[in-house]
């Protein structure tokens, strides 16, 4: 049966089954319990799990990774909440040191099964560390998963592949888009296979690539597009890493040129490993230069300052009209 849901309500909703279907899970953070989480997303979980499976932590990013490995490496299946993605930088030691390395540093005999649900993303005009997307300094380390879903149905279907992971899963949560638009979800389980993208549109002119919320930006921007004759073909990538570059290269021989777009900072963004990886196996079928809309190299400004940071229609269609008017 399907049921309109916007992501809180599918991440939600996924969370239940799964902690329903596995007793190893337990969700861990702060105010996810009493409070159900500072987005509601782990709202009601407590009165139905219990506070052994469902953990008011003390305010510690560091602490709450900390532990979190500890219960992995022993056999539960932790679901650590940062609160915003821009807090988590308290607790990269312990991601980058530990939670990739275990299965190597062991030779296997240790997994860290978890996943790290961070709320990420602009677009709710907060203050310092709350609109951050730093999702390539995870990627940039081997041992992690890194997936970002742009959709209710994307979300509930790629946590509960994460879920059912062996490996350590950074799962990025665009906050403009948790209540942004419902969908229609289904209520039983089901998985969306991490590594491999979503083609949302096909098209023949300009190849657009993007992820979690500027997927969703970049749909007016698409549409002004398409008014102008230019026909794009729209890539929603959903797992980062690992990243399915053999649909990004097959959509890009097909439309020599490719724009992507992402709200973290322009330089040292996965955009420029997509760029560059285009440019290595693509060369002779571009017709233009790789383009890259992206947020700017400041940090990001305070809330009234908001909409000039983060890609909208307007740069996003001029991306798409430079590239294929290249």
């Amino acid at each position: 049966m399907l049921m309109k849901m916007n992501m809180v309500e599918a991440i939600n909703a996924c969370l239940n089954q799964e902690m329903e279907r596995d007793a190893s899970i337990v969700v861990m953070g702060e105010d996810v319990g009493v409070d159900g989480g500072v987005f509601r997303v782990t709202e009601g979980l407590i009165g139905r799990f219990g506070r052994e499976r469902v953990i008011d932590t003390p305010l510690s990013e560091n602490g709450i990774i900390a532990t979190a490995i500890g219960m992995a490496a022993m056999g539960l299946r932790p679901v650590p909440e940062i609160q915003f993605q821009g807090f988590d930088y308290e607790g990269y030691h312990q991601v980058v040191q530990h939670i990739a390395r275990l299965r190597n540093r062991t030779r296997g005999s240790i997994t860290v099964p978890m996943v790290i649900r961070l709320p990420a993303s602009g677009g709710i005009r907060a203050l310092e560390h709350h609109g951050e997307s730093a999702e390539s300094i995870y990627i940039h380390m081997p041992g992690l998963n890194v997936v970002y879903p742009s959709s209710p149905y994307d979300a509930k279907g790629l946590l509960a592949a994460s879920l059912a992971s062996e490996d350590p899963v950074l799962f990025f949560e665009p906050k403009r888009l948790y209540r942004a638009y419902k969908e229609e979800v289904p209520e039983e389980r089901y998985e969306v296979p991490i590594g491999k993208a979503n083609v949302l549109l096909e098209g023949s002119d300009v190849t657009l690539i993007s992820w979690g919320a500027m997927t969703y930006v970049c749909r007016d921007a698409i549409a002004e597009a398409q008014k102008q004759g230019v026909s794009v073909e729209h890539l929603d990538l959903r797992s980062l890493s690992p990243c399915d570059w053999d649909t990004i290269h097959a959509s890009v021989r097909k439309t020599g040129r490719a724009v992507v777009v992402h709200e973290a900072f322009r330089t040292l963004g996965f955009g420029a490993e997509i760029a560059a990886r285009i440019m290595e196996s693509d060369f002779l079928d571009l017709e233009a230069p790789v383009g890259r809309v992206t947020g700017w190299d400041i940090q990001i400004p305070y809330p009234n300052q908001e909409d000039y940071f983060y890609p909208g229609t307007s740069r996003i269609l001029k991306g798409i009209l430079k590239a294929a008017k290249f």
